[in-house]
């Protein structure tokens, strides 16, 4: 068991100051645990399971069953019954209200729309994901970007067990969890698109190659991506822009948020299956940039990536007030100084570069520039 005691924390200091708290991620990715965690703390508390029969009876009439609810309730799967957002917009507005909610959803506030328009104001978003480096220690680094962070993935007793939940996650995402958020897409063609994706895996967005791929029109592709992000098995990178005298990269990157859903779609299972395959650097970049983002503590508007069409790029912009951070993801031990992080730090005017690497060692590789060691991350960089 490892205790994720940052977003207990988080949860607990939303629910004094907001009548309804949404916890949002992927599904078999802790939310269930943390709110029972939750529960121990906040009593008295009530827990509805909307994939339990018994308790979609109850909320059969949700305000009666609701109304004279005291202290924590909390209603898991809320993207089965988004109807509900309505009538907690209703309680949540009582004076005195005797209750906090907190609702536990697999789907984003873009697809769960009923949210932010019913409760606009009222409901504060944490969005929970896999095990990272920050809680599991940098000595088991590499079972980390194997495994991925699914804790059911990462703690199996075995390489075997690992894959074949992972196997059984994707199989039931696609012929379950899709279809029961009113999505009608064929699953075949969704995992090929998934699959297409992993292929993509931190490369540039291209929905006229998708579109020709799939032999559809290039807003279908577009959706059948927005589908993913807003469940939260792809992230999406946008670019950054300036007024420069060069042409830039105005399409986003996409990466999986997982990487060891990633190394199941690629059919990888092991740490050298993993190292011998040509996307392993495109992994190992992922899988560091969730890193880096995390320790930062950054937000999603903060973050960008930023390339030109003449070769010049920054995997990772992070931008806050008037701090500019690149940063570079090289698995290699010794990194050099290249001319594309010299034009970056240029053009872009950054506060500062590191270059992460799988190395040992940390230095500086020119004035504002320092190489940096991935088992370094965690003592060397400090929230913004």
């Amino acid at each position: 068991m490892i205790e994720r005691i940052d977003y207990l924390t988080k949860l607990t200091e939303l629910l004094r100051h907001y009548p309804v708290v949404a916890l949002i991620g992927p599904r078999q990715v802790g939310k269930t645990t943390l709110a029972r965690e939750l529960t121990a703390t906040m009593l008295p508390a009530t827990v509805f399971d909307l994939e339990n029969p018994a308790n979609l009876a109850r909320l059969s009439d949700p305000m009666l069953a609701l109304q004279d609810l005291h202290g924590l309730v909390i209603i898991d799967e809320i993207q089965y019954q988004p109807e509900l957002f309505k009538v907690l917009r209703v309680l949540a507005d009582r004076p005195n209200s005797p209750c906090r909610f907190l609702v536990l959803g697999s789907a984003s506030p873009q697809l769960l729309k009923q949210s932010s328009e019913s409760l606009a104001g009222r409901i504060a978003y944490v969005e929970i994901k896999g095990f990272s480096l920050q809680e599991i220690g940098v000595n088991q680094l590499n079972r980390l970007w194997i495994r991925g962070g699914f804790p059911r993935s990462f703690l199996a007793p075995a390489e075997n067990v690992s894959v074949s939940w992972r196997q059984e996650f994707i199989k039931i995402f696609l012929e379950r969890d899709i279809p029961q958020l009113g999505i009608n897409i064929p699953t075949i063609t969704l995992r090929r698109f998934w699959l297409m994706l992993a292929h993509y895996h931190g490369q540039i967005w291209n929905t006229a190659e998708f579109a020709r791929a799939f032999g559809m029109s290039e807003t279908a592709v577009r959706r059948y991506l927005d589908i993913l992000t807003d469940t939260f098995v792809i992230k999406q990178l946008p670019p950054w822009w300036e007024n420069l005298a060069k042409r830039q990269v105005k399409a986003p990157k996409v990466y999986l948020t997982d990487t060891g859903l990633l190394h199941t779609l690629l059919g990888l299972q092991s740490l050298e299956d993993v190292e011998s395959h040509p996307k392993v650097g495109a992994s190992w970049e992922g899988f560091v940039l969730d890193t880096v983002v995390t320790q930062l503590e950054a937000k999603p508007e903060e973050l960008y990536f930023w390339r030109t069409h003449n070769g010049a790029e920054i995997d990772l912009l992070v931008m806050r007030g008037n701090t500019r951070l690149g940063f570079e993801f090289k698995r290699t031990v010794a990194p050099q100084l290249s001319r594309s992080i010299q034009i970056a730090k240029e053009d872009l005017n950054l506060t500062h570069v590191y270059v992460i690497h799988a190395g040992k060692e940390s230095y500086p590789l020119a004035a504002n520039v320092t190489a940096l060691s991935v088992t370094s991350v965690l003592d060397q960089l400090s929230p913004l």
